[in-house]
C-alpha cells in the first residue's frame, strides 16, 4: 500500500472518528485533510499546501452571495413580510380541505424562494400558522408534519445557497442555470405534500374554512406584491445580465431592509442583531468552504474520486443502477450531514461519474441538492425537522410517524426528477442558459 493510499485512508478514519466523537464537521475535515497532506508531503511544505488551499477554497466571487442572502432572509424573518405571504398563500388554497395545511405548504415555498432557507422558512410559518391550525381544531403532529415536509423547497427554489455552493465545486456552471433548474423539482416537492396533506385532512375531517370577497382579495394580493417582487427583481435582474447572481444578493438585502422599514415590522436598533446572526451563519459556512479547499487537494492528489467512480462502474455499467446507487448513498449521508459540507465532499466524486455517461452537470447538481434536502428533514441531525418540531411543541417520535407518508412522495419526486432530466432542464433550456446535444434524451436519462 503506497503513502498516497495510506494518506487517503487516514483522512477518511479521521474524519469518521472526529465525527462520532461529536466534533464539529468542519474542524474533522480540516483536521483530517491536513494529517493526510503531512502524511505526503514534507512538514512545512505541508503546512504552506494547506494554507494556500484553505485561502483558495473561499477566494470565489460568486460565494459573497451567501452571506448577502443569509442576510437578506434574516432581515425578512423579522420584518413581517412572513404574514403577507400566508395571506397570499391562503388565498389560494382556502377552498381546500384542510386550508390551513395548504397554506402552510404554498407559504413554505414562497417564502423560502424569497429567504433562501427553508429553516427559516419553517420556522416562521409555523410559529404563525401553527396557532392557527390549532384554534380550528388541526392536530398538532398534522400541521407539524405539512410544515416540515414542505420547509426544503424553498431550497430548491430560488435564490439558493446550497446552489451557489455546488456551482463554486463543480466549476464551469452557470448559476442562473442552476436557479432556474430548481423551479419545477421544488414546485413537485411542494404540489407532492399538498395532495397528501389534502387526502389527510379529508379523511381526519378537516374542511376549508376560509373566504374572501373580491376586495379582500385584491387587497392581500396588494399588500404580497411587494415582497413577491423581490423574487422578481433579483432572479429577472440576473437573468437578464443586469447584475450577477452576487449583486443580486446585496440588492436583496437593500430592498428586504427597505421593506421592512416601510412595514414598520424592524427598527435600525434591531440590525446589528440580525447582522451578527447573519454574520455567524456565513462563518460556518464560509469555514466549511475553506478546509473543503484542503480536502480537495487530497482527493485530487490521491485520485480518490477515480478509485471510488472505478468501484462504482464494477458494479454495472447501466446509468440506471449508478444512479440509484448514488441516490441511496446520498440519501444516507443527508441523514448524517447538512447539506453544505455533503455537496462539498460528493460533488468531486459523483459528478465526473455521471457525466462520464452524458449527465448535465445542471441536471446532477438538483438530484443531489434533492437528495440532501430529505436529510434535512429526517433524523438524526435534520435542522429543519427539529426546528418544525421546536416550533410546533410536538415531539420528534410522533411526527415522524406523521412524516412517513410525505417521505414516500418526495422520493417518488426524486426518482421522476433523477430519471427525467425534463424537469430540471427545461426552464434552463428554454431560456438559453445551457446548451443541449440535439439528440439529448429530455425525457429519460438513458440515452
Amino acid at each position: 500500500m503506497t503513502n498516497v493510499t495510506l494518506a487517503a485512508l487516514l483522512m477518511v478514519t479521521i474524519i469518521v472518528v472526529t465525527l462520532s466523537l461529536g466534533f464539529p464537521i468542519g474542524l474533522s475535515i480540516g483536521l483530517g485533510a491536513t494529517a493526510a497532506i503531512i502524511a505526503i508531503l514534507p512538514f512545512s511544505q505541508a503546512m504552506t499546501t494547506a494554507s494556500q488551499r484553505f485561502f483558495t477554497g473561499a477566494n470565489s466571487f460568486s460565494l459573497v452571495a451567501i452571506p448577502f442572502f443569509i442576510l437578506a432572509g434574516n432581515i425578512m424573518n423579522s420584518g413581517g413580510i412572513a404574514k403577507r405571504l400566508i395571506d397570499a398563500a391562503r388565498l389560494l388554497t382556502h377552498r381546500l380541505s384542510g386550508d390551513l395545511a395548504h397554506t402552510n405548504i404554498v407559504a413554505n415555498m414562497l417564502f423560502g424562494a424569497v429567504s433562501g432557507s427553508g429553516v427559516a422558512a419553517a420556522s416562521a410559518m409555523g410559529s404563525i400558522l401553527g396557532p392557527m391550525e390549532k384554534e380550528e381544531g388541526y392536530a398538532d403532529d398534522f400541521s407539524a408534519a405539512a410544515n416540515i415536509a414542505s420547509g426544503p423547497t424553498g431550497m430548491m427554489i430560488p435564490p439558493s445557497n446550497i446552489m451557489i455552493v455546488y456551482a463554486t465545486v463543480a466549476g464551469s456552471v452557470s448559476i442562473a442555470a442552476l436557479f432556474m433548474a430548481g423551479y419545477i423539482p421544488g414546485i413537485l416537492w411542494g404540489i407532492g405534500c399538498m395532495m397528501l396533506a389534502g387526502f389527510t385532512a379529508r379523511k381526519l375531517g378537516y374542511k376549508s374554512e376560509g373566504s374572501y370577497s373580491f376586495k379582500e382579495s385584491l387587497v392581500i394580493l396588494w399588500k404580497a406584491i411587494p415582497s413577491l417582487l423581490l423574487i422578481v427583481i433579483v432572479i429577472g435582474g440576473i437573468l437578464k445580465g443586469v447584475f450577477t447572481a452576487s449583486e443580486g444578493s446585496a440588492i436583496a438585502v437593500v430592498y428586504a431592509l427597505l421593506l421592512s422599514l416601510i412595514y414598520r415590522s424592524i427598527s435600525l436598533k434591531d440590525l446589528p442583531k440580525i447582522i451578527l446572526a447573519s454574520a455567524k451563519t456565513t462563518a460556518v459556512v464560509e469555514f466549511l468552504v475553506c478546509v473543503s479547499g484542503i480536502m480537495a487537494w487530497v482527493m485530487s492528489f490521491t485520485k480518490m474520486p477515480q478509485i471510488i467512480a472505478n468501484a462504482l462502474l464494477s458494479l454495472g455499467s447501466s446509468p440506471i443502477v449508478i444512479l440509484l446507487i448514488i441516490n441511496v448513498v446520498l440519501l444516507i449521508v443527508g441523514t448524517f450531514m447538512d447539506p453544505t459540507p455533503a455537496v462539498l465532499i460528493f460533488t468531486p466524486i459523483f459528478l465526473p461519474i455521471c457525466a462520464s455517461f452524458g449527465m448535465h452537470p445542471v441536471h446532477f447538481g438538483l438530484m443531489m441538492v434533492m437528495n440532501l434536502c430529505v436529510g434535512t428533514i429526517t433524523p438524526p441531525v435534520g435542522a429543519i425537522l427539529f426546528a418544525g418540531c421546536k416550533i410546533a411543541d410536538v415531539k420528534i417520535e410522533f411526527v415522524i410517524k406523521r412524516l412517513l407518508p410525505y417521505f414516500a412522495v418526495v422520493i417518488v419526486a426524486l426518482l421522476l426528477v433523477t430519471f427525467i432530466p425534463a424537469l430540471s432542464l427545461a426552464i434552463p433550456k428554454s431560456l438559453n442558459l445551457i446548451t443541449l446535444p440535439k439528440d439529448y434524451n429530455m425525457f429519460f436519462i438513458v440515452q
